[in-house]
């Protein structure tokens, strides 16, 4: 069966207008990613919104779980902005979807061409695959709980709580 990817923007979607001075949404460059990393999973894509995760309200996060809970995939990654991830993670992980989640982002623009999200993605789809039902966060190679998870804000890296 397909991995279901949805997009839902971030930085990891994010470009630079180099007159404004300022990073924008056109749209998704993860069909572009997939590309050039070769992979060769079965994978159908949705975009659910292009929005910084600062914005992202209560109703978003119902749509991204709606879309979770209907969706015929048990697999699903979720490209997400990494300052409110958490916060989706554990929205799903409280609607008990019986599926395989993975959230996953980026501290830096797949555009800049020296993303951080190339990497997060290619771990986000090998965890998919690999870990047992239940949601999960997977940022720099490594994976975490949805209700043991946040983002260091000093540090840029997301670590277990406590």
């Amino acid at each position: 069966m397909a991995i279901k990817i949805l997009v839902t923007g971030g930085t990891f979607d994010k470009e630079y207008d180099e007159i404004a001075g300022k990073l924008y949404f056109n749209h998704t460059h993860v069909p572009e990613i997939l590309q050039l990393g070769r992979s060769n999973l079965a994978i159908d894509i949705d975009s659910l919104m292009m929005i910084d995760s600062l914005e992202m309200t209560d109703e978003n996060r119902g749509l991204i779980v709606k879309h979770c809970r209907d969706c015929r995939e048990e697999r699903i990654v979720i490209t997400h902005g990494t300052d409110t991830m958490e916060i989706t993670a554990r929205e799903l992980g409280l609607a008990n979807l019986n599926k395989t989640v993975v959230l996953t982002g980026a501290m830096v623009p797949y555009k800049f061409g020296s993303s951080d999200g190339l990497f997060n993605l290619g771990s986000a789809l090998a965890f998919v695959q690999s870990l047992p039902k239940g949601v999960y966060v997977a940022m720099n190679g490594r994976y975490f709980y949805w209700n043991n998870v946040k983002k260091n804000k000093a540090s840029g890296i997301f670590e277990e709580l406590g």
